[in-house]
């Protein structure tokens, strides 16, 4: 049984799970190390590559970088680093696979938990919307590409203007004089439903479709490069006016060009970099931890930084920065090459969907299973732990997430739904941070198969610079999270602190069997 919490409001906030519950919640899972250091390296890269290069780059090049977001990227990638070290460390310490929500369990309590899991909803579920709208402007392109037409009006966020190219700039569409606004983005929503009612019934990838969903986003990436880099090498002369000026003026607005324009692009593009996590969970399955996983870690990170810098080269000098505000950017890129490269769009739409679809549906899939861990914990009504007799599933918790997905996706545009979700991540990883310097304090006999060097300094930096991201997001995004995590406080207090299964010391049962899902490798944002 668990330990008694003793009375008072902090020690309740404070009440852990004990490292040997969460062993023993595991204890049933032996795997193997079989992962060695480059095994690691291409697992992350797998992982890393995904919805932020194919969705997130153009509109943190066009409203705030300008063709400087490759320095963004950089700066991103060593937050990211300073956050993975840390996941590093947890996964070697904690044999646990309950993500950072069960991490923060263990070290900081359940108030910390249930925080977590708040900004995990934003990290997941939103995250999944974001690929969505990704998904369906690449959709919607390809398809225009075969002469099929979905309405313009059903193909975009709730009351926004639409925008067509003119020249080197966007400028709205008119019809008798007045802008043109969206209704709602259909494509959007149906994916979203399609992958609820998949995850529903159950779905089983196999390692062969998980290797090929890698296999061709890899390739688009790498063909994309190289193709259009060719053809910016033949037509540097004309096209290097793109860059010109290579980090534009800044305007006066706050994070708008200059390099307040880059920071504030560093929190977009973040995005692309959140797969790296599934680096640090394989942390029980590597060889030598203490030597693999910061080569996989910091490895994998270094060659997707590489890789984003590349693209984004490529992609502002193909096309001027400000055309670059949409959900597909690459496709943007693609078609400047001019008819005589048509086939070639159409092989990028197509691998760049395929690939988009298996992410919206892992990212559906991880939330789905953090509130599935919560109501069993006792912070979520049970009804969330509820799995289905023929299928196996979660299958209330799912719909739900199903629809507050699709609706988001449908209703909010790209790039608020982006930053609520780079800030949902990024006050994440700063609990991590604070988690691996909490654990150090309260529990430094624990083995551990692989430290953070220099501590308390890596992490402390790592807090600081996911807390500086967070402010340069706009304000109305700010206050939005503001509220967000009132409300998840609140409800903390009238709901999880009453009914939490530890607070009861009752020890987490064993919960009913679910259908098994192997989330593809290669399939985070």
């Amino acid at each position: 049984m668990a330990s008694q919490p003793t009375k008072g409001v902090l020690s309740r906030m404070l009440l852990r799970k004990t490292v040997e519950q969460v062993q023993r919640e595991t204890e049933k899972s032996e795997l193997k190390r079989t992962l060695g250091a480059w095994n690691l390296v291409f697992l992350g890269i797998g992982c890393i590559i995904g919805a932020g290069i194919f969705v997130r780059t153009g509109s943190a090049a066009s409203l705030h970088a300008g063709p400087a977001v490759l320095i963004s990227f950089v700066i991103a990638g060593i937050v990211c680093g300073l956050a993975g070290l840390c996941y590093a460390e947890l996964s070697s310490t904690l044999p646990v696979s309950g993500s950072a929500y069960t991490y923060s369990y263990t070290t900081i309590g359940e108030f910390a938990a249930w925080i977590m899991g708040a900004l995990l909803l934003l990290e997941y579920g939103l995250a999944a919307s974001v690929v969505a709208v990704g998904w369906a402007g690449y959709v919607v392109s390809l398809l225009r590409d075969f002469g099929l037409v979905i309405p313009v009006a059903l193909t975009g966020p709730t009351g926004h203007t639409v925008m067509q190219a003119v020249g080197n700039d966007l400028a709205p569409v008119l019809v008798n004089g007045a802008p043109v606004t969206y209704l709602f983005n259909l494509p959007a929503f149906l994916i979203c439903m399609a992958m609820t009612a998949l995850l529903v019934v159950g779905v089983s990838e196999s390692a062969k479709v998980n290797n090929f969903i890698v296999a061709v986003k890899l390739t688009v990436i790498i063909a994309f490069i190289l193709i259009c880099g060719g053809f910016v090498i033949a037509h540097f002369d004309t096209l290097k006016s793109n860059w010109d000026p290579f980090i534009p003026a800044a305007t006066g607005e706050d994070g708008k060009f200059g390099w307040g324009g880059i920071l504030r692009a560093a929190s977009i593009v973040f995005f692309a970099y959140i797969g790296f996590e599934a680096v640090s969970t394989a942390g029980q399955e590597a060889k030598d931890p203490k030597k693999d996983m910061p080569i996989g870690l910091l490895g994998s990170l270094a060659a997707c930084t590489i890789i984003y810098i590349l693209v984004s080269i490529v992609m502002t000098l193909i096309v001027n920065y400000k055309t670059l505000n949409v959900p597909d950017p690459v496709a943007v890129a693609v078609d400047a090459l001019g008819p005589q490269w048509a086939w070639f769009a159409k092989l990028v739409k197509a691998g760049a969907i395929v690939g988009l679809t298996s992410v919206v549906l892992v990212l559906m899939y991880g939330q789905t299973r953090i509130f599935y861990t919560m109501a069993r914990d006792g912070l979520l009504p049970r009804v969330f732990a509820t799995v289905h007799q023929k299928f196996k599933t979660p299958w209330v918790n799912t719909i739900l997430v199903g629809l507050i997905t699709a609706c988001a996706a449908a209703f909010f545009d790209i790039n608020t739904l982006g930053d609520m979700t780079s800030v949902g991540t990024l006050a994440a990883f700063a609990i991590v941070c604070l988690s691996v310097i909490w654990l150090r304090k309260t529990h430094p006999e624990i083995p551990r198969g692989f430290k953070v060097p220099l501590f308390p300094i890596l992490p402390g930096l790592g807090i600081v610079a996911c807390i500086a991201l967070i402010f340069t997001v706009e304000y109305r995004v700010l206050v939005f999270f503001g509220w967000y995590t009132l409300a998840a406080i609140i409800l903390y207090f009238v709901y999880g602190m009453h009914n939490s299964r530890l607070a009861k010391g009752l020890d987490e049962e064993d919960g009913p069997d679910m259908g098994e899902y192997v989330a593809p490798v290669g399939t985070q944002p």
